[in-house]
């Protein structure tokens, strides 16, 4: 049995009537940017998550960075982000002219530790950006907590997160304003890149959309030195097609997850934790393990595909050796990266696929 990490066939299979006739929609209209499809993806993803303004943009890193800039962080602000995070997180940051704070993550939940947050705040300090990682849900209680008593803003990064919820009510809808990837591989994915920006916020919403449209408010009129990130017509069409389907989807990675958390038994092993006020969507299921690299090479060997997330910190990246950050220094991020392995988790898996991964694990 070959089972690959990621496998798009069977949801792919199942919306191919839907997916072509976003397609021929499009093409038919010879309408590409800002149109229909964009405007309609933008009102029925803002009423998912349950917020009044949703803005799409050209893909998930944008939407943070569109974010922080509309927010008027910059040269010589400090944004806290946790560690263990994917390394757009931390460059929406610098391509604001804004410095990366890391903050180590809770090693249960891998979400960033609210309890190490307050130590690292200077009168520099603007905002926390709390991310969402793996579809996990962090403690938003305690993180809005702090950013009221600090009077910080809260941009969440939700690119893995789409539907979770923390308490009942979705990721995206606690902070000021929150970023979501549609990287074809997300839980709700693009056939190419794609993000969005939400935001109960009008006034946020408007510079937001004005910041990636080139800075200009109407044509040829630019208020801001801004980008060019904008969801084209295609991949809102894709989106909407998709999005109906999202809530089903996400419920058959729920049992999925759950099966493997009730099977995997190898006390070699730590399969994810989650808060109990949590609904995560699990984007990734990451187990942990002391010999990593040798079972990732024994389930490679018996055709179960992995991945790792993330081997290298952020601070251990080249690109940011101008942190001075040492090895060492935040020693819960370095570990994750050292034991955290990426098993399959996506739509289509079958239960014989999903037993033989359990069994095979058990095994090692």
């Amino acid at each position: 049995m070959k089972i690959p990490f990621v496998s798009f066939h069977p949801m792919e299979n199942e919306l191919n009537d839907e997916i072509r006739a976003a397609f021929d929609r499009v093409f038919t209209r010879s309408w590409y940017i800002e149109g229909i499809e964009d405007k309609t993806f933008e009102k029925v993803f803002a009423e998912y998550c349950g917020v009044k303004y949703c803005i799409g943009v050209g893909n998930g890193l944008d939407a943070l960075m569109l974010a922080l800039k509309a927010l008027d962080i910059g040269e010589g602000d400090e944004v806290i982000v946790p560690s263990n995070t994917y390394i757009a997180t931390a460059l929406a940051v610098t391509y604001v002219g804004a410095v990366p704070v890391l903050v180590e993550p809770d090693i249960e939940t891998f979400n960033i530790n609210p309890s190490l947050i307050e130590e690292k705040i200077t009168e520099k300090t603007k905002a926390i950006m709390p991310v969402h990682l793996y579809g996990q849900a962090c403690n938003m209680d305690s993180i809005m907590e702090i950013a009221k008593k600090y009077g910080l803003k809260v941009v969440e990064d939700c690119a893995q997160a789409h539907g979770a919820k923390y308490k009942g009510q979705k990721v995206g809808t606690f902070g000021d304003v929150a970023g979501f990837s549609f990287y074809p591989g997300k839980n709700l994915g693009a056939l190419g890149d794609a993000g969005a920006v939400v935001t109960n916020n009008k006034e946020l919403a408007e510079k937001v959309r004005i910041f990636g449209n080139y800075g200009s408010d109407f044509k040829y009129h630019h208020i801001y030195k801004g980008n060019n990130s904008r969801l084209d017509e295609l991949q809102a069409a894709f989106l909407l097609a998709k999005l109906p389907h999202l809530e089903r989807m996400n419920a058959e990675r729920r049992r999925i997850a759950k099966k493997y958390t009730e099977g995997i038994k190898n006390p070699k092993v730590i399969t994810p934790y989650f808060l109990e006020d949590c609904d995560p969507v699990w984007h990734i299921y990451g187990i942990r393990c002391d010999e990593r690299d040798a079972l990732e090479k024994y389930l490679n060997e018996k055709c179960i595909g992995t991945n790792k997330h993330y081997p290298i910190p952020i601070h251990l990246q080249k690109c940011y050796k101008d942190l001075n950050i040492p090895i060492g220094a935040l020693p819960i991020a370095e570990e994750i990266s050292e034991k955290e392995l990426s098993i399959p988790m996506y739509y289509g898996l079958n239960d014989s696929e999903i037993n033989y991964i359990i069994e095979t694990i058990n095994k090692f």
